[in-house]
């Protein structure tokens, strides 16, 4: 089976609802994100930082996958597919995607503020003075920006191996997710959707759809199968 690498962003899941504060202003929800999703606003204000995730995670249970979601994760029935994700939503979990590298972190999970390998799953709030098993508060299970990203090297093995790699839902702003475009072998087909103006350096190689991800998704399925082979 053709290896099958889809890297996706806020775009997929914006349609089903869940915001980015990539719209626009910088902005996350009215909240200045270095506030909200840093080392720094974590030392300054965590029952802020913990109330923040609580509100995303709370919407997160009241959204659905959408259609992009779900032929995605039909494509497993023609490709090997892996699937590295720049959201931190379960979207691509519960439409039955299987293969799934959330590169930063994952919202249903919490953390030890001390160790971040001390992980536990976290479907409800996480509230101030809940403790992990080495007596340290308990914090979103979130790559903040500034902090390292522990499965970049992994994602970037996946996207050299892969003979198709479609960019879907993000314009690849965020380093150093952003470098892994750039791992891609000679022969592997780029594809990228997306309705905003996107610029990796590929020019001609890359084909580009200026679509959303659930109308490129349509368009782009059936040809995708047809090159399953």
């Amino acid at each position: 089976m053709k290896k099958l690498t889809i890297l996706s962003g806020a775009g997929i899941s914006a349609e089903s609802g869940i915001k980015t504060f990539r719209d626009g202003d910088g902005l996350w929800e009215n909240h200045n994100v270095t506030d909200v999703a840093s080392p720094e606003g974590w030392r300054k204000d965590r029952a802020l930082v913990l109330e923040f995730y609580n509100q995303r995670r709370r919407q997160l249970h009241e959204v659905e996958p959408n259609e992009a979601h779900k032929l995605l994760a039909d494509l497993e029935k023609y490709f090997d597919v892996q699937i590295i994700t720049q959201n931190i939503d379960d979207l691509h979990e519960r439409a039955g995607s299987t293969n799934i590298l959330h590169i930063h972190g994952e919202l249903f999970k919490s953390c030890s503020c001390s160790n971040k390998n001390l992980v536990y799953e976290q479907k409800e709030d996480i509230n101030i003075g809940d403790k992990a098993d080495d007596g340290a508060q308990l914090r979103p299970f979130i790559v903040w920006f500034g902090e390292d990203v522990p499965l970049y090297q992994t994602a970037k093995e996946m996207v050299k191996e892969a003979d198709i790699l479609v960019v879907i839902g993000t314009s690849l702003q965020v380093y150093p997710a952003a470098g892994l475009i750039h791992e891609i072998k000679d022969d592997c087909l780029l594809v990228v959707i997306n309705p905003n103006e996107t610029e990796f350096g590929y020019g001609k190689r890359a084909v580009v759809m200026k679509e959303t991800a659930t109308r490129g998704m349509k368009l782009l399925f059936d040809k995708l199968i047809n090159m399953a082979g």
